[in-house]
């Protein structure tokens, strides 16, 4: 039987394209789509998704577990102007409050007792699943301290308003964190079984130990990674109670992962593998965030099977952030920041709004997946980033 194979991508590459055919070669492969950002990755492109039969591919889901966006309203803000006037403060103090940048992380005094509970929930349930007993070890005494932190790349937290400029929205891109990312290692390396390159497509048996054992980690990496955004929108709402001088909250509505494996139906053993894509279910709700200066997308799937379900997961990268930093200059990336109070830096270059796609295009060129509810534009947005590295 032909495989439903369906190409979204804009302005897609050679390497991504090669990497997204090899991917749909494998037998276990039973349908394929890559989404309107799609972009080279490693192994399998960003914004692919792979629907496998009795198998798990460890790289295809890749090393940020759960990697995804929570959004919700901040509830209780009754005076908009005293906001836009402490647009600095309340970027300065979030920074202060949030570990982020590549390998930073929390003192767990600074993790609220209420997510500690929570994390001690899931290291319990994680231990009455099939396991292996030195990541057990490793949740137990490394994993803590990962939680509220953001990391870099294009993990953002963004404060944003409605159209209308009635509602304040937060929005937080993050994932698994190290945890993810050790856990990730170990079991491609397992797939491999021992192969050099491990980070390629080997697969793991779903009725293998280690296929049960790849589960387990699956379903813990997913809500530690959502834990970990909640512990942030905690703090960057006691930050925003704090300096307004109201008792704000922070309500919901939406948590999406889009680099995971899921079963497609309780009791078969059909996988969905997403890599940079958002679930889309009929009238599930998702949200889709573009550069740092054009906001994010709420939005509404509307379950179209040519695309698996699935939407972009962003605007997609444009420029690898090599050619970014090449081709961008900070002059250019601060004048196309003007009216965002961010984290506009040499170090941050790689994330200037010119290394994306038109968000434009890639919301019109699925269209048929989902439907736009709320355009959220931001006024405060945070990046994490390591050192400060020479621009080109």
């Amino acid at each position: 039987m032909k495989k439903q194979i369906s190409l979204f991508a804009l302005d897609l590459e050679e390497e991504a394209k090669k990497q997204f055919d090899a991917c749909c070669s494998e037998p276990f492969v039973l349908s394929a789509a890559l989404m309107p950002d799609a972009h080279t990755g490693y192994v399998a492109p960003i914004g692919s998704v792979l629907r496998t039969k009795g198998v798990l591919v460890p790289a295809w889901v890749g090393y940020d577990i759960g990697c995804g966006m929570i959004a919700g309203k901040i509830e209780g803000l009754s005076n908009l102007t005293l906001l836009k006037s402490k647009v600095q403060e309340i970027h300065s103090r979030v920074q202060k409050v949030i570990p982020m940048g590549k390998g930073k992380v929390n003192h767990p005094k600074d993790i609220s007792e209420e997510s500690k509970k929570r994390f001690k929930e899931l290291v319990e349930r994680f231990s009455l699943g099939t396991h292996d007993k030195s990541i057990l070890r490793f949740l137990k005494t490394q994993a803590l301290n990962h939680i509220g932190s953001l990391g870099d790349g294009n993990h953002f937290i963004e404060l944003g308003l409605d159209e209308e400029e009635k509602e304040l929205w937060l929005v937080i891109h993050s994932g698994s964190r190290g945890v993810g990312h050790t856990l990730a290692a170990h079991y491609m390396k397992k797939a491999s079984k021992g192969e050099k390159n491990f980070e390629a497509t080997f697969a793991l048996d779903i009725n293998s130990v280690e296929g049960q054992e790849y589960l387990n980690v699956l379903d813990f990496a997913l809500d530690f990674a959502l834990l970990n955004r909640m512990e942030m929108a905690k703090k960057v709402t006691q930050v925003l109670s704090d300096l307004l001088g109201e008792e704000l909250s922070f309500d919901l509505w939406v948590n999406k992962n889009h680099n995971h494996a899921v079963r497609e139906k309780e009791g078969e053993d059909i996988f969905l593998h997403r890599k940079g894509a958002t679930p889309a279910d009929k009238g599930e709700r998702g949200v889709i965030p573009a550069s740092m200066k054009d906001g994010c997308f709420l939005v509404e799937g509307l379950g179209n099977a040519d695309f698996l379900h699935s939407s972009s997961h962003g605007a997609g990268r444009k420029l690898s952030r090599g050619k970014a930093r090449q081709q961008i200059s900070l002059k250019q990336f601060q004048e196309s920041m003007k009216n965002v109070c961010g984290s506009v830096l040499e170090a941050t270059l790689d994330e200037a709004p010119q290394a994306y796609k038109n968000i434009g295009d890639v919301m019109k060129a699925q269209e048929k997946s989902v439907k736009v509810l709320k355009h959220i534009k931001p006024i405060i947005n945070w990046k994490g980033y390591t050192v400060l590295r020479r621009s080109f």
